[in-house]
């Protein structure tokens, strides 16, 4: 089995995505837990939806995989291969990884209010544009 610059690109897909998710879903899950503890001190319910700002980023992740497999059997060379995989990952793992930093922001503010739910999850899925659009235009290249 002849493993070359291809696969690093199609590894680094799914992998540099994923990073970002971790780091993402980390940074907003810390901040949710912090925003339930709060809520816990002051005796007020602990919303539950701050699992939604949690788990926001791990999206990323299936963009990745999906996008993976298709440079997997694209027409590519090695090396078109290698630069979609990585850049495409990069600019999937950097939307989770801010993503996760908006979450976290947007879960201490509903955890210390209990509102404004609509107005931080609408910039939260704004920041998954990126990701999608990263994936859908790279599938155009990979496909070309």
């Amino acid at each position: 089995m002849n493993i070359g610059f291809g696969f690093i690109g199609v590894a680094a897909c799914l992998g540099l995505a994923a990073l970002g998710s971790a780091l993402g879903a980390g940074t907003a899950g810390m901040s949710a837990i912090g925003a339930w503890k709060k809520c816990f001190v002051q005796n007020k319910p602990a919303p539950f939806i701050l699992v939604a700002f949690a788990g926001a980023p791990l999206t990323q992740t299936i963009y990745g995989f999906i996008l993976m497999g298709i440079l997997q059997t694209s027409g590519l060379s090695e090396w078109g291969k290698l630069g979609v995989g990585v850049f495409a990952g990069l600019a999937m793992g950097a939307s989770a990884l801010f993503q996760g930093k908006c979450a976290a922001y947007g879960a201490d503010a509903l955890g210390e209010t209990g509102q404004g739910f609509g107005n931080y999850i609408l910039v939260v899925g704004l920041i998954e544009t990126v990701a999608l659009f990263a994936m859908v235009f790279f599938m155009g290249v990979a496909n070309a």
